[in-house]
Parts: C-alpha cells; structure tokens; sequence
C-alpha cells in the first residue's frame, strides 16, 4: 500500500476517518465455528490472510489483544498506526526488511498463548503469492494456523501492488475463516504447511461469494 502523506498526518486525519467509515460496513460471518473454539480456549493460533484484505480483518477482530506482524517501511506505519487505534500490538518486520526479528518476535508471542495475525505476500508482494514465514512461525511457536479472507460488495480499490480494499460506506463485508491446521516438524513439514496455506487462501479467494472488483481508488 503506497501513500504520499506522512505517517503523523495519516495518524491524525486517516485513523479517525477509516474508523468513522468501517462503522458503517455490515459484517457477517461464515464457518466462524472454526474458529472460535481456539479462541475461546486460549489456544496461541495465527491468522493469515492475503495483505489486500486486512483493513476489514483489522476492524473485525479489533479490541482482542491480537499481535500483528507489520512492515518496518514506511508503508507499515500507516497500518501499525490505525492497528494500534484498534487495540493491537506490533510485532516489526517483514519477509523483505527485519525478517528475523518479526519470526522471533511472532515465535515468542505464540509460545506465550497469543494470537498473532500474518499476511504473507506482503509487504511488498507480489500478489497473493505466499512466503514461508507463516508457516515457520506456527512450526516453531506451537501454534495453529487459521486462514481467513475477507470480500465486500462493494469497495474501492488502491492502486498499489496488492490492489488494497476499502470498503465503501455501508458495504456488505464478508469474513470467511478457513480450517485451521497445524504444521509438522522439519522442513518437510514447512513444505506441507505451505501447500496447504496456499490451497486454503485460494479455495477462500475462490468462494468468496462476491466479484473480485472494485473502484480503483488513486493514491496521489
């Protein structure tokens, strides 16, 4: 997601505004039951969704003390910032800048009984194409996977690598939460862990329910 405002001004202006817009969306759920039980048990799992779908995600699972993994870029910071307005906590790096950090950090978050929540084609792309660091994260830290993708119907669009949705004033949004899996030791394991990440992120991609386009949005 590229913007050509500082982080401070995004803070100030954007954080209120996108709060004042996502009041408006209707959410409902599907295969929530998938879910919820890990929650409800307060077993460590991860969220992973495709990068474009976040905004929705973050006002949908706001205010329950969930550790997201963000960008060290300046980019990060607009998502951090409006992250943090919704009550999450920050874990920094990424697969291209502090990745070591970030798997650590998510590692031990996980192995304290946290949630931590990927997105592993960012921060940079491309597009829907998987990195392994999810995957590593819930081999070493113990934790379950959980794939989610949320889809509107109607949104705009940034015209940024990922093409980031924004839903639009009282768009329907639609969160739909894949099987939860977990990984098996080795590399082996992360080889399997990742197919299957990339199968589930596709079948949710797939069934979405609504078109996959939108209003492109410019980013100035």
């Amino acid at each position: 997601m590229k913007l050509r405002i500082s982080p401070s001004v995004a803070q100030a202006i954007g954080g209120p505004l996108i709060s004042a817009l996502a009041r408006t969306w209707r959410v409902e759920t599907v295969h929530e039951e998938r879910w919820r039980p890990l929650y409800e048990a307060r077993q460590p799992h991860l969220f992973m969704c495709w990068h474009e779908c976040l905004l929705p995600l973050l006002w949908r699972h706001r205010r329950q003390s969930i550790v997201i993994v963000v960008s060290e870029a300046r980019d990060g910071q607009y998502l951090a910032d409006f992250a943090g307005r919704l009550g999450y906590r920050l874990v920094r790096g990424s697969s291209s800048r502090g990745a070591t950090r970030a798997l650590l950090g998510a590692v031990r978050e996980l192995k304290a009984g946290r949630v931590v929540a990927f997105t592993p084609d960012g921060p940079r792309g491309p597009r829907r194409e998987l990195k392994p660091g999810v995957v590593a994260a819930a081999q070493r830290g113990g934790g379950t996977i959980v794939p989610l993708h949320a889809s509107t119907d109607r949104a705009w669009r940034l015209r940024s690598w990922d093409r980031f949705v924004v839903p639009k004033p009282f768009a329907r949004v639609r969160v739909t939460y894949g099987v939860p899996f977990t990984v098996t030791p080795g590399q082996a394991g992360i080889e399997a862990g990742c197919r299957v990440a990339n199968a589930a992120l596709d079948e949710l991609t797939r069934t979405a329910g609504w078109h996959d386009e939108a209003d492109v949005m410019p980013t100035g």
